[in-house]
């Protein structure tokens, strides 16, 4: 048997006003020429396959894929790689999370205009390594792609 509803309950809720509280669309103001610098995610396996021959940069708890797309387009794209290697879809899954976290914390800081990134997860080591290595992981990667380069 169901319950009454209460009022504020069931069909007779308000919605909730705020935001989704996970996004990766993040604007800023850290350009060099005052534009905005936002974050998309990659959408098409085209896009994945040029970052995918372009720059590597292998870390203990991933890879980084980078490239210079040769555009207007000032966003910084990123995506997310999991493949079945990492184990069943709850570990790929944990995986893409923790990367998308990475991704949020170290790219609005160290992303460069008119780049795409993406992030492959490696078996056992995106998902069991501290995160806190992970965030240095992907801060010394970024800089080793751009100091290559140069």
């Amino acid at each position: 048997m169901t319950p009454p509803e209460e009022p504020g309950q069931g069909i007779t809720a308000e919605a909730s006003v705020a935001p989704p509280a996970v996004s990766l669309c993040v604007t800023g103001s850290d350009t060099a020429a005052g534009e905005r610098l936002a974050i998309q995610t990659l959408r098409h396996r085209k896009d994945f396959l040029r970052a995918a021959s372009a720059r590597r940069q292998g870390t203990g708890g991933f890879l980084l894929q980078a490239r210079h797309r040769d555009d207007t387009d000032l966003a910084v794209r990123v995506g997310f790689t999991a493949s079945k290697k990492i184990g069943n879809s709850v570990f790929r899954n944990r995986a893409k999370r923790r990367l998308r976290e990475v991704a949020r914390a170290v790219l609005p800081v160290l992303g460069v205009p008119g780049w795409d990134y993406v992030l492959v997860a490696r078996p056992g080591a995106t998902v069991e390594r501290d995160f806190a290595a992970l965030l240095e992981d992907m801060r010394a990667a970024m800089r080793s792609v751009h100091r290559a380069a140069k």
